[in-house]
């Protein structure tokens, strides 16, 4: 996996073993050894901020200086808990990424991707203004620092097929059908 610059982080665990469906309502926080960890139907996620905003969301075995929770981290995973559970489409937080430019750039453009859209690396790469740019915009959304939340989960291939994702491909499909699914209990349909 690249470097991508990820930064510091800090969690809280909230999910039901054994593959059960998450409770929201009830939230459970461990701390261990001075770090703690948010446990989804995705996998034990870490959430770190700068105290100005969220910068950071790691998938298991991939966050480094880790800490307690804090109001954000707090405020995140409840918004992570209510997306996973089908409740919330749109995340109504600080955010502080930290990356390049161009990063920055193809970040702000994931953000307005709609829930249970996607959208492809040429379409975001036009939305950025650098329509020749597709394998760095696959880069850039390799290096996103927040998934789920801006979510690069939903850039797919030209022609439709699911393409890389830090969580893996299972995860990324899992995510799709999620907002699907969501969409068509809603009574709108999937859109690409």
């Amino acid at each position: 996996m690249a470097d991508c610059g990820r930064g510091d982080a800090g969690a809280e665990r909230s999910r039901a073993k054994g593959g059960k469906t998450m409770n929201t309502a009830k939230r459970l926080t461990e701390i261990r050894g001075g770090c703690c960890g948010y446990e989804t139907p995705f996998g034990f996620l870490v959430i770190g901020d700068d105290g100005e905003g969220i910068t950071a969301i790691h998938f298991e075995g991939q966050s480094r200086d880790l800490r307690r929770p804090s109001a954000l981290t707090e405020l995140a995973a409840e918004q992570l808990g209510e997306y996973f559970a089908g409740t919330r489409r749109e995340f109504l937080l600080p955010l502080h990424p930290s990356g390049t430019a161009f990063q920055q750039s193809v970040w702000r453009a994931l953000l307005r991707i709609p829930y249970g859209e996607t959208r492809s690396y040429r379409q975001i790469a036009e939305a950025v203004g650098r329509p020749a740019a597709c394998r760095a915009v696959g880069m850039a959304n390799h290096c996103n620092p927040i998934p789920f939340v801006i979510p690069c989960h939903r850039v797919v291939g030209a022609n439709g097929s699911l393409t890389g994702y830090a969580g893996g491909l299972e995860m990324k499909r899992k995510l799709l059908a999620m907002e699907e699914a969501v969409c068509l209990r809603e009574g709108e349909g999937a859109k690409q």
